[in-house]
């Protein structure tokens, strides 16, 4: 199985290329130029492995939740090259992505994204037995106080840990065995996740791969805000 992924979801770009479970990444932290590095990574990876892009099994993307721009781009570039192959696009949580990378511990992994605005997207994961994560529920977006702890004992991962003070380690205390705060998604941990599902018949049309948001909104109005309305 050959596939390439890409996640933008955040301030990290970063592609990976599965070949046959043998991984390749490029991953850098480069908030706005992720349009400018995202094809030149992936060029870059298929050229080392000798890998054209028609022998490609599969686009694999992460869907959000993140910035909105980070996400629209990588789903752009998915359908775009996954309808120029005439091949599927897996779409991944961006959240699970991140709880990948938080697997390595055995227990169940609280993944959690700053969302500006005062809020965090959170998702909770279990750890299979081939070692990659499920998810226990449904994501969500929401303040801090109204995250929930997964499990009596569990690791935590992504910038929601170190947003709003460090007030989520603070909440949780010793039921938190392991946190880092300023772990971002990774697309070695998406090609992982999304070769399972592409193995499992979960790949989709590319025009079927859809972005996930968790909101609508992108910015306070005046009044949320307690600005003066204009006059």
């Amino acid at each position: 199985m050959r596939l390439l992924a890409i996640e933008t979801a955040t301030e990290a770009c970063t592609v990976a290329l599965w070949v046959d479970g043998a991984v390749g990444e490029r991953f850098e932290l480069a908030p706005r130029r992720h349009a400018e590095l995202v094809l030149p990574m992936a060029d870059a990876l298929l050229a080392e492995a000798g890998v054209g892009k028609r022998q490609l099994d599969a686009i694999a993307v992460g869907r959000g939740p993140g910035a909105f721009t980070g996400i629209r781009l990588a789903i752009a570039i998915a359908q775009g090259l996954a309808l120029a192959l005439d091949r599927p696009v897996v779409p991944v949580s961006t959240l699970a992505v991140l709880a990948q990378g938080g697997a390595g511990h055995g227990l169940p992994v609280l993944a959690l994204v700053d969302a500006r605005m005062g809020e965090v997207y959170a998702g909770a994961f279990d750890i299979a037995a081939d070692g990659l994560v499920v998810p226990r529920g449904a994501e969500s977006v929401s303040a801090p106080q109204d995250v929930a702890a997964p499990a009596a004992r569990f690791a935590g991962v992504g910038t929601g840990f170190g947003a709003h003070g460090g007030a989520l380690g603070a909440r949780f205390g010793s039921a938190l065995a392991q946190v880092a705060p300023d772990a971002l998604p990774r697309a070695a941990d998406l090609a992982r996740l999304a070769a399972r599902d592409l193995a499992a018949g979960l790949g989709v049309d590319a025009l079927d791969a859809q972005p996930v948001y968790l909101r609508d909104k992108v910015a306070l109005t005046l009044a949320e805000q307690g600005k003066p309305m204009p006059t």
